[in-house]
């Protein structure tokens, strides 16, 4: 019965990463990208919960318990576990570099400079990120321009996306092998951006910030370089994602109800705490 527990979890996971229309359709695209991400690894982890918690002895609504179904609970959890100690390894070691940097007063905001020509801002830590800019940056913009980089960058610390991010990192590192995984994490880092674009809209031109954008885009097609840090950052011009530049110009000055950013119905979030109602059934 446990193993047809993992089996039903597996192909709830699967489904609601393959058949769209499982999220209702008015929702935002924020809110149907992240439930689809959440909701699948969420729902295999508290089935490997419920399953190792009920052990290997005894039985359920009358069929016995299975030692494979137990192991393989276990061996799930422990990949879990050792992917988030890899990540939280990786974001420590960012955190320490960050410190090597100088830092400097930049248009009223405190930043750790980077030696790089490439032209570089993003938000580094967990909850209480660091500000980093490039040298590249600063001989690329103007005052007027750099502080609508700014403005983004204090977007991403509003809304504390390096934290965040950092959980939705562990959850693509264990559910990688799941169906449209890569795509939706695309998807909501591009969003992550146009959620920051629009916030900094509200305290700079929105023009300015997109001359910044295509500024900063035609800087870096004259250099190949690797993002210099890691797990627990958020920039401005982020080299990890297929950088849509068309979409994020055009959401700066759409107001459609398509790209809301609302939390997400933590009903939705309650789905993936079913299995643990299947222990009590346990003899």
């Amino acid at each position: 019965m446990h193993l047809m527990m993992i089996l039903t979890a597996l192909a709830l996971a699967v489904g609601i990463r393959l058949i769209d229309s499982l999220c209702c359709y008015s929702m935002s695209r924020w809110q149907r990208s992240l439930i689809a991400f959440i909701l699948p690894p969420l729902l295999l982890l508290m089935t490997a919960i419920a399953v190792i918690s009920m052990g290997y002895h005894g039985e359920m609504l009358g069929f016995p318990a299975s030692r494979f179904s137990y192991l393989l609970a276990i061996f799930f959890l422990i990949f879990a576990l050792i992917r988030g100690l890899e990540i939280t390894y990786q974001g420590w070691l960012s955190i320490q570099k960050l410190r090597n940097y100088p830092q400097k007063n930049i248009n009223h905001h405190l930043a750790r400079i980077i030696n790089i020509n490439l032209p570089y801002s993003a938000q580094i830590g967990f909850w209480n990120s660091q500000l980093i800019i490039s040298e590249g940056l600063l001989q690329t913009l103007d005052n007027e321009h750099l502080n609508a980089v700014i403005a983004h960058e204090q977007a991403h610390a509003h809304y504390h996306d390096t934290f965040w991010f950092f959980w939705l990192g562990w959850l693509k590192r264990i559910s990688f092998w799941l169906p449209n995984t890569n795509a939706l994490w695309q998807d909501l880092l591009l969003l992550r951006e146009i959620r920051a674009d629009q916030q900094a809209a509200q305290t700079v031109d929105p023009l300015t910030l997109a001359e910044s954008l295509l500024m900063i885009a035609q800087a870096i097609n004259h250099i190949t370089t690797a993002s210099p840090l890691g797990v627990v950052e958020a920039g401005f011009h982020d080299l990890g994602i297929d950088n849509r530049l068309e979409e994020r110009i055009n959401a700066l000055f759409n107001e459609s109800d398509y790209l809301r950013f609302e939390g997400i119905d933590w009903y939705f979030m309650l789905l993936t705490l079913l299995p643990l109602v299947s222990i009590p059934f346990h003899r």
